[in-house]
């Protein structure tokens, strides 16, 4: 892949990565619009890779991107696996029996206790991916530092740094959101700024 194709679908990836969350809030289209701009960066960054001989422009990528769909599943884990013991601790073993909830919640002591076991999970949970989502920002943070040193387009390190503080304010759910939101639209307009490697100038004849 030469080096405009490379440096338009990393460019057009990461718009579609920006438009993606306007558009999740119409319908679900806007998710799926994220998840092909992404795909169309990590296919840029590969050839990039090739292109200035910097294997780690890539593979950056998609250890952060590896490391963020762990961290997901993991959360996502902890979660239900504490949720389902809580429950078959307190005597819940089935679900669709009104009389086992009735039980449950009979009291408000036990109300509460239940509440704040099951508030317990969620912060665990969400501990568990604030943890990986910060590996998951170095990553991609050092990713764009390379294509930031070989390109010559400072931009993407500006983006790298951004995104990494963005994910560690990410518990400021707005503050650190909207930052890492920001990123993707510096990461679309570095990739547009690219040029070429400027070929080696021939000696003069004297």
């Amino acid at each position: 892949m030469d080096f405009q194709t490379s440096k338009n679908l990393g460019g057009i990836g990461a718009l579609l990565m920006f438009l993606g969350p306007l558009l999740t809030f119409v319908n679900a289209f806007g998710g799926l619009l994220s998840l092909i701009g992404f795909i169309l960066v990590l296919i840029s960054l590969h050839s990039f890779a090739g292109i200035y001989g910097e294997s780690g422009i890539f593979n950056n990528a998609l250890y952060g991107f590896i490391t963020g769909v762990v961290g997901g599943v993991i959360s996502v884990g902890v979660f239900v696996i504490t949720a389902l013991s809580l429950l078959s601790d307190l005597g819940v073993t089935d679900w669709t029996n009104v009389t086992e909830w009735t039980d449950l919640f009979a009291t408000e002591a036990a109300a509460f206790g239940f509440i704040m076991d099951l508030i317990t999970a969620v912060i665990t949970a969400l501990i568990v991916l604030f943890v990986f989502a910060i590996i998951t920002a170095w990553l991609y943070r050092r990713s764009l530092s390379m294509l930031s040193s070989k390109s010559g387009v400072g931009m993407f390190g500006t983006a790298g740094l951004l995104l990494l503080i963005g994910a560690v304010l990410i518990i400021a759910i707005g503050i650190g959101l909207i930052l890492v939101w920001i990123s993707i639209l510096l990461v679309a307009i570095a990739f547009f700024s690219m040029k070429p490697m400027e070929a080696a100038s021939t000696p003069q004849p004297t």
